[in-house]
């Protein structure tokens, strides 16, 4: 069974809309969706905002459902020009990047994982990551990135914030929940990755209706996991 956690309820009721045998389950505050699509059966959960919630859900997906592969899906913003409104990212890997223990001789965005040891980013499953992006090239107008990750909680729309996470990390893309899912995966050793929309980019955004673009995310992301789930 694939787990898919999203970002939007958008998203998830969009991929409702297709499956078959829906069930729902609310587990802390959460709703689980038991579903199929194709005859394909998956778990679908919205995690709300942040690394806490996201953890939260992951660990309960992984304990209750025992999923063998999770994918995140949401919005994220840009942190190199490859990418601008619309475009699609999918993880290579994922970091914290307001991970901060250099005090104590760590490294920005690394961090102790209990019997792993040191942990900085958190590698995305390639063979997922491969299929997504190739289903992802065949949407129009969009172009498609593989690359880093950063997660962080905080919404970051300053500029120079933007660049310098793409200096220090190589990310091409900023969230709130993707490295706190691959954290946690790292930890059960369930395979995982991520997809994302580009919602802003690196200029100011002038005339962009987010709710608007929300719902052309949410219809992009959700082709794709259709796609991903048929195959």
């Amino acid at each position: 069974m694939i787990g898919i956690i999203c970002a939007m309820q958008l998203e998830a009721d969009g991929i409702i809309a297709l499956s078959e045998n829906v069930k729902e389950t609310q587990i802390g505050g959460m709703k689980f969706y038991t579903a199929a699509l194709h005859g394909r059966e998956f778990v679908l959960v919205v995690c709300g905002e942040g690394k806490v919630n996201a953890a939260m859900c992951t660990a309960t997906l992984i304990r209750e459902y025992s999923p063998s592969l999770i994918i995140n899906s949401g919005v994220a913003g840009a942190l190199s020009p490859i990418v601008s409104v619309g475009d699609i990212v999918v993880g290579s890997k994922a970091i914290e990047h307001d991970m901060d223990i250099t005090a104590l001789g760590y490294k920005q965005g690394e961090l102790n994982l209990p019997g792993k040891g040191l942990c900085m980013y958190f590698d995305c499953d390639k063979t997922a990551a491969t299929r997504l992006t190739l289903i992802c090239r065949e949407l129009p107008d969009t172009r498609v990135a593989q690359g880093i990750i950063a997660s962080g909680d905080v919404f970051i729309s300053d500029r120079k914030k933007r660049l310098l996470l793409n200096d220090r990390f190589g990310a091409v893309a900023c969230e709130m929940e993707g490295a706190a899912i691959g954290h946690v995966c790292r930890a059960f050793e369930v395979p995982f990755v991520i997809l994302r929309a580009i919602s802003d980019d690196l200029d100011e955004n002038k005339g962009v209706d987010f709710k608007k673009f929300c719902k052309i995310a949410a219809d992009k992301t959700v082709t794709v996991l259709g796609k991903f789930l048929s195959e």
